[in-house]
């Protein structure tokens, strides 16, 4: 008796499908065969068609459009000549099903063993098109999808990347999103696949309950964890979204609390987050088990290791006895004993804790124990990721090669050093781990490539030089050897200047640096009276080259020499300051006059780095100490030796607050019978010494006008005009800590800090200055000689302040933001300790340049 077997998978031309839609085709080819066959069986008697067996004569494939008959046979296990019954005729339909090739099929016998394979292909993708993506860009969902043009269509598939984009979202917080995928029929059996995406909004956590906490309130706990209750004010930050690495990482910052305030016992019971009536935020509970709360007992250390005497480093260990026990101080015990232990050449010391409980005192006793550990060398050296910057760029950073002895700490030196680069993630680690043997270690650092070439062209506003355009384009890994490539220009209302440079960290592959500057400046310094009225006084112009090479001497020291020569021409404006072609000091003062004319100055120098920062960019541990000399009169014109020394020290502190204790100092003298040119000096001010105007602390000279005739001087500070004139020795100190903001601030680049500055200038010998015995009384009459007036001549006196040692201070608030248009830096500085003459400035900013 004949008989059919088909299955049916439907697919409307804009129909939409989901979680609604029909089961997968195989199922659906099995459940219509039962129904054919349960068919069959009403139609005919019960015994007939199951117990005959025929021999398959033929199999003819019909329906196919892309594929080959042949291609559609070899699916099945139907073969001419070999005998069939209803189940290989179902285990067939089952198998064509399988390769989701097919839309329908349908088996027909006629009662003859000639067999029948009617098939409806699945359709060919013509497009993928993805609606609705704004939050998620489309290139990164098209990245997770699998689907593609010309792939055969399928609903498994289809649903499957339904399922990869919703996760995307949801890595994003958003929970609330929906996917909807549709097909749009096509000609020659093609279809458009549509992914109509809905957003929402980003799943928040509305409310944080914290249950069983006893000896530290809800709103304390809260502040420990990194995720924060959705507020209104909080729109700057994304640390309220949902997201469930971060509440797993807010277990551990629970836990860490409460091992750091002597909680020994303490335990997350239970975490769970529900989504609230509306399915758009979270309600987040904990369940925690605070347990009894412990104080250190008896604190010892032993050694394991014959030539480490433990009392030696019993200064090292913190905590005494009957302290609350704190378990990030044992943390930090036991790396401060392994790096200290370390350094005397003992890489594989290995220090461990021995806790001794007692639950009736509640003490933690302990005994540190540095133990050898067994020795491990360092087996391979593997970097990936580096599509452009040379492995050997990365290598020369590492201070462990393949064959040393493994050391902690030169691995987290070699992290350090390639951090400081700059062409890498912010968060690179080395990892490790095992080799092919016991005592071997694979070393591994994945780096991701950040783009280290600037073009800049910018303009802005700059308290000090007004108007600034600034054009820049620098490489600092030029070729991918870490070379430093730079051309530079920049003009302001005051100034204008134009420097080429070129730095080759390693020369001929050895550890010596050596580069050259070349450069002209064009600097208009300028005066103002208190009103805030600016003047061009002197012109300089500066045109030359330095020439520099470095080396490193230890690790962390390092030494550079350099030779400079440049020309200098200092001029004034002869239609204001000078007298029948000569400089007038009546007009200019004595001090410009002196500094006027053509110099030049070549300089030899060395410097000597001492250099610990984990990140040279931007530092959060470590110090850097820097000192200076220059010594100029190896031919020129010009001789003095100038010497400086700067400091910085950074501290990583708590809750991600970084504390900056910095310092410079300097001093210059001449030689050769020289006296140090105004140009050569110091000056101190904004923007370093925030909270005092430009050039606004150190010696000056002020303008005040004088009648002869009343011996009047005007009190009136807005007509006074002052000229900084410079010192020889200058401090300055600075104590800042920076603010962290959080995720949302780090992706805007916000780094607000507070700040307190302690600086002065001083060291000067002033000039001859105009008294009031230099002021004559003159008559000036009409050409009649008539309707005389006396009048003072020249109509001012000149006094000296500020040359004082004395410490100014300053204290304010700021805030650095690399934004779209350059480096921005806005400070409010309050000075709260001034010596007579100085003058400040409580608000300055900068955009578009750095100083």
């Amino acid at each position: 008796m004949p008989f059919l077997l088909l299955g049916t998978a439907l697919v409307a031309p804009t129909a939409a499908f989901g979680q609604t839609a029909p089961a997968a085709a195989a199922q659906s080819g099995s459940a219509q065969s039962a129904a054919a066959q349960s068919a069959a069986a009403q139609a005919a008697p019960a015994a007939a068609p199951v117990a005959e067996a025929r021999r398959i004569r033929s199999v003819n494939v019909v329906g196919n459009e892309r594929l080959e008959p042949d291609t559609v046979r070899s699916y099945v296990e139907l073969r001419p000549g070999e005998i069939y019954d209803r189940v290989l005729l179902d285990r067939a339909l089952k198998d064509l099903f399988a390769t989701e090739l097919f839309a329908d099929v349908q088996i027909r016998d006629d009662g003859d063993g000639n067999i029948t394979i009617d098939v409806r292909e699945n359709p060919v993708i013509n497009r993928v098109i993805i609606e609705g993506a704004k939050r998620v860009k489309e290139d990164k969902i098209r990245e997770e999808i699998k689907v593609a043009p010309r792939q055969i269509f399928t609903r498994s598939r289809a649903r499957a990347d339904v399922a990869r984009i919703l996760e995307l979202y949801r890595r994003g917080g958003r929970f609330a999103a929906k996917v909807e995928p549709k097909i749009v029929q096509l000609e020659q059996n093609r279809v458009d696949l549509i992914f109509e995406i809905s957003e929402g909004p980003k799943s928040k956590v509305r409310q944080i309950n914290i249950i069983g906490n006893e000896q530290f309130s809800d709103k304390e706990l809260r502040e420990q964890m990194v995720t924060r209750q959705a507020r209104p004010l909080r729109m700057f930050t994304s640390n309220d979204t949902y997201d469930p690495d971060r509440l797993a990482y807010d277990q551990q910052k629970l836990r860490q609390f409460y091992l750091t305030e002597g909680f020994a016992d303490f335990r997350v019971v239970s975490s769970v987050a529900e989504l609230t009536p509306d399915r758009r935020d979270f309600i987040v509970t904990y369940v925690i088990e605070e347990g009894e709360r412990y104080k250190f007992g008896k604190v010892d250390l032993e050694s394991q290791i014959r030539d480490v005497k433990a009392e030696a480093f019993k200064a090292l260990i913190p905590m005494k006895e009957g302290d609350w026990y704190n378990a990030k101080m044992v943390e930090d015990t036991i790396d401060g004993l392994t790096e200290s232990v370390g350094l005397l050449g003992y890489a594989f010391a290995d220090v461990r804790p021995n806790f001794d409980r007692d639950k009736d005192k509640k003490e933690m006793g302990i005994t540190f124990v540095i133990n050898e550990a067994p020795r491990v060398y360092v087996e391979s050296v593997t970097i990936n990721g580096n599509t452009r910057t040379r492995d050997e760029v990365i290598r020369r950073e590492f201070r462990l090669a393949e064959g040393d002895a493994f050391n902690s700490v030169k691995v987290k030196r070699s992290r350090d050093r390639i951090q400081s680069l700059g062409f890498f993630q912010e968060k690179l680690e080395v990892k490790q781990t095992p080799g092919a043997a016991p005592d071997k270690v694979a070393l591994q650092v994945d780096v991701e490539e950040r783009p280290t070439g600037s073009l800049q062209l910018s303009a802005g506003f700059s308290s000090i030089e007004r108007f600034i355009f600034s054009f820049s384009i620098e490489e600092r890994n030029f070729r991918g050897r870490a070379q430093q490539l730079r051309l530079s220009a920049n003009i302001s209302s005051y100034s204008k200047s134009i420097e080429l440079g070129f730095t080759e960290p390693y020369l001929f592959d050895r550890n010596l640096a050596f580069g050259f500057d070349i450069f002209r400046r064009d600097l208009n310094s300028f005066t103002y009276n208190t009103s805030g009225e600016r003047s061009t006084t002197y012109e300089q112009t500066t045109t030359g080259f330095q020439i520099r090479a470095g080396t490193a001497i230890t690790e962390y020291w390092s030494a550079q020499v350099r030779y400079g020569f440049s020309i200098d021409d200092v001029g004034l404006d002869e239609a204001t300051y000078y007298t029948n072609g000569v400089c007038d000091p009546l007009k200019a003062g004595r001090y410009l006059c002196e500094a006027v004319g053509r110099n030049t100055v070549s300089s030899i120098g060395y410097s000597l780095v001492n250099d610990t920062l984990d990140n040279r960019i931007r530092p959060s541990r470590g110090q850097r100490f820097i000192l200076s000399q220059d010594f100029a009169g190896l031919g020129g014109s010009v001789k003095y030796l100038r010497t400086r020394v700067n400091y910085d020290r950074y501290w990583a502190l708590p809750a991600g607050f970084i504390l900056n204790v910095g310092g410079e100092a300097g001093n210059i003298f001449g030689w050769g019978g020289e006296d140090v040119r105004l140009v050569d000096r110091f000056y101190l001010g904004e923007p370093r010494f925030r909270g005092f105007g430009i050039r606004g602390v150190g010696p000056r000279i002020i303008r005040k006008s004088y009648d002869k005739v009343t011996d009047t001087v005007d009190s009136n500070e807005d007509n006074w005009y002052s000229d900084s004139i410079g010192g020889q020795s200058y401090y300055l100190g600075r104590v800042e800590v920076e603010v962290p903001l959080g995720s949302g601030g780090r992706e805007l680049g916000l780094r607000p800090s507070v700040f307190v500055d302690v600086g002065a200038l001083w060291d000067v010998t002033f000039p001859d200055l105009y008294t009031k015995s230099d002021n004559i009384v003159q008559q000036a009459c009409d050409a009649n000689g008539q309707n005389c007036v006396d009048y003072t001549s020249p109509g001012f006196i000149e006094e000296a302040y500020g040359n004082s040692a004395k410490p100014r201070v300053s204290i304010g608030v700021g805030v650095s933001w690399n934004s779209p248009f350059g480096p921005f830096r806005f400070d409010l500085a309050k000075a709260l300790k001034k010596v007579e003459g100085d003058e400040t400035q409580i608000f300055q900013f900068n955009v578009g340049t750095q100083f």
